[in-house]
């Protein structure tokens, strides 16, 4: 968040303010729809991009949710499978049920689900497998860490090897030197994610560094909610 006073303030200072308060529901509201907006105008620039939109735990709780995101999705004319919901693994946990409930009709419009921060909320295979998700992304806390501890670096190299043999995409989060790069290429890690790739970038400049990178067009753009 970009405050005309504040500068940039990060999502841990004021998500949590929002989620308490009730707010969340418009933030996330207006954040899917800007990220559509934003991946629509990419389109109409010949940039055919799949963006991530994370979402509050309170969101999987919501009914009305799926119901909003297919009025979203139908406004922006972005195909929904150009769209990835990421939800944080603790939050899935706190109700698998309802979750698994509402993701199951999330997916039934086309829109992908990604496990967020992947390792630190105890979800079990069973519980992993009921769920309609195609991508788990790993903890930035394992992903700096392994290249100081060998335990480590065997845990997230176990961890990509299971989320592809349950037919999963593994992102690596926390991607933020050379060194972790190749250690994730090395594993088998589908995708990166860190300031060593890039900083948060506004769209205009974004667009500027993908086409200077001269990266493919289906390259993945991740959006904070």
């Amino acid at each position: 968040w970009t405050h005309p006073r504040l500068g940039a303030v990060a999502p841990a200072e004021f998500i949590a303010i929002a989620e308490h308060t009730g707010a969340i529901r418009e933030i996330t509201g207006w954040v899917l729809e800007h990220a559509l907006a934003q991946a629509a105008a990419w389109r109409r620039e010949g940039l055919d991009l799949t963006i991530a939109v994370k979402l509050s735990a309170l969101d999987l709780l919501h009914q009305e949710f799926p119901q909003r995101l297919r009025a979203s999705l139908a406004m922006a004319e972005v195909p929904a499978n150009r769209l990835v919901l990421e939800i944080t693994e603790s939050s899935v946990m706190e109700d698998p049920e309802t979750s698994r409930r509402l993701l199951d009709e999330v997916t039934a419009t086309g829109v992908r689900i990604s496990i967020d921060d992947f390792g630190t909320g105890y979800s079990s295979l069973a519980q992993l497998k009921r769920l309609p998700v195609q991508e788990i992304k790993v903890d930035r806390s394992f992903v700096v860490e392994m290249v100081r501890s060998g335990d480590v670096s065997q845990i997230v190299q176990s961890t990509i090897e299971l989320g592809h043999n349950l037919g999963l995409r593994v992102v690596g989060e926390g991607v933020d030197s050379a060194e972790i790069l190749a250690a994730l290429r090395s594993f088998g890690c589908d995708l990166a994610q860190g300031y060593f790739v890039s900083p948060p970038l506004a769209a205009a400049d974004f667009a500027r560094w993908l086409r200077a990178h001269d990266a493919a067009p289906t390259q993945r753009v991740g959006v904070a909610g």
